[in-house]
């Protein structure tokens, strides 16, 4: 969504329960009620994070997985930090299995360093993966790979050297 200055107000009556029910929702996705609003209303990038990570689940185990994931990249790659955080503020509403979910939790910490904000806490708290994921077979590599991958995979253990805004 292309940024435009704002200049207009909208003002809309509620009770106060639904008040208080829109700013805990708010304070969850850690938004302001406004942005929360308008996310919620206008979703843009978040539906189509929510749609690749669920095309994501079901692919998971097939060779189109990886083309799936390049979307996701692309998407990712190509938001301001501010469109970023609203994109990425609900956790995935599927469950990805183990190996996706640290990916993909470990590319929005990576892409949330990048754009010098804080990512979500359903991403930091995807626990790390209990055996090692190497980027390649090749064993001679993967000393390489334990050195350059970026903190948000290594951590998770998952052991890359390319991630979101990298081309291979």
């Amino acid at each position: 969504m292309p940024t435009t200055r704002k200049s207009l107000q909208l003002q809309i009556r509620v009770s106060p329960e639904q008040k208080a029910a829109i700013k805990s929702r708010a304070k969850k996705a850690e938004m302001s009620m406004s942005d929360w609003v308008m996310s919620t209303l206008l979703p843009g990038h978040r539906t189509t994070f929510q749609e690749l990570v669920s095309e994501l689940a079901t692919s998971a185990t097939s060779e189109k997985s990886s083309f799936v994931f390049a979307e996701l990249l692309e998407l990712l790659g190509g938001l301001s930090a501010h469109e970023f955080d609203q994109a990425v503020s609900e956790a995935p509403r599927v469950t990805l299995e183990p190996y996706w979910a640290g990916y993909v939790a470990s590319t929005i910490e990576h892409t949330a360093a990048l754009n010098n904000t804080r990512p979500p806490t359903w991403a930091r708290d995807v626990p790390p993966l209990e055996e090692p994921s190497f980027g390649s077979t090749l064993l001679s590599v993967r000393e390489y790979l334990l050195t350059r991958s970026p903190p948000a995979f290594s951590r998770r253990n998952i052991f890359i050297d390319a991630s979101v805004g990298d081309r291979v």
